[in-house]
């Protein structure tokens, strides 16, 4: 199969595109630099192109699509410039609106669509557009899958090791929402998902959520990550009104390492209801098994995480 993926160069499209190569898929993504420094030793996947493309170009997108037997569409952003929604209605709606139609342009019936558990439930912009982006893609006439992840984990990824960043730093660290709930996914599993779709065609026109077997408070994912770091830090949970004025500040930091919408994405557990791993006959991974190897704990820690991600014999 020929795969063009948009938000390749990302963390789950990086293990994606590894995943699809190694399988003897063709693979183009879809880059706005395609020589960053970070990209050189990934390009040299067999089967692997990284080109150049404005993806909200529609002439651009179609030119790419040409001869594609599927699209995957992973672009998502968790925080925005500004606190309008005009971003996140950017990454996600117009977008989606965009790769529809220079699908439709290119001849191209197959979308695999990332999105989020929740989307379109609650306050906050990213749940929101990515709900109206899901309308979209559902009303397309195409070939459509949708999966639902909760927070996603893995090497590289934005939850453990953004938290042992700050641990790293922080003797204390103040928490909004320390109660919400989170079932994180391991990426393996979240691409596994992708990959066994493309050629299910059982899995068209369905949704997908993907969640995995422990459920954590955002407390217990940082304490856990204190501990298989080997540190001693305290976790300051702050009260609702507290954590909404840590985003109000944090609105207006470069980078935004909290905001608004990130607290108001918290007000919903992310947990799941219907598990798509099982519909799709796929073996949950726990955090066990890569987390304590993944952040380099104790050489104790390591020894029991590999012979926990040794397969059964």
């Amino acid at each position: 199969m020929h795969i063009v993926i948009l938000g390749g160069t990302g963390f789950v499209g990086r293990h994606l595109a590894a995943r699809l190569c190694g399988r003897g898929d063709r693979v183009t993504v879809l880059s706005r630099n395609r020589d960053h420094e970070r990209l050189r030793g990934w390009r040299v996947l067999p089967k692997l192109n990284v080109v150049n493309c404005n993806v909200h170009d529609a002439e651009a997108l179609t030119h790419r699509f040409q001869g594609a037997d599927a699209v995957i569409n992973l672009v998502g952003i968790l925080n925005e410039r500004g606190r309008s929604g005009e971003g996140f209605r950017r990454a996600h709606v117009e977008l989606a609106g965009t790769v529809i139609g220079a699908m439709k342009a290119a001849g191209v019936k197959r979308l695999l669509q990332m999105s989020a558990l929740n989307a379109g439930r609650g306050k906050s912009h990213y749940l929101r557009t990515r709900g109206e982006a899901e309308a979209l893609v559902k009303a397309s006439g195409l070939s459509w899958t949708i999966f639902q992840p909760s927070v996603i984990f893995g090497p590289g990824d934005g939850l453990f090791q953004r938290f042992a960043a700050l641990l790293r730093l922080a003797p204390v660290l103040p928490l909004a929402r320390p109660n919400a709930r989170f079932a994180p996914v391991y990426v393996g599993d979240v691409v596994e998902a992708f990959a066994r779709c493309l050629r299910d065609p059982a899995s068209v026109h369905q949704s997908y959520e993907l969640y995995g077997p422990d459920t954590l408070t955002l407390a217990e994912i940082v304490r856990y990550t204190a501990r298989q770091m080997g540190v001693k830090r305290v976790v300051l949970p702050l009260p609702d009104a507290l954590g909404r004025a840590q985003g109000l500040v944090f609105d207006f930091i470069p980078g935004k390492p909290f905001s608004t919408d990130n607290f108001l994405s918290l007000q919903i557990d992310a947990v799941g209801g219907i598990d798509g791993l099982y519909r799709l006959g796929i073996p949950k991974t726990p955090i066990e098994r890569i987390v304590p190897q993944m952040l380099g704990g104790s050489p104790r820690q390591q020894r029991l995480a590999r012979d926990r991600a040794r397969p059964a014999p």
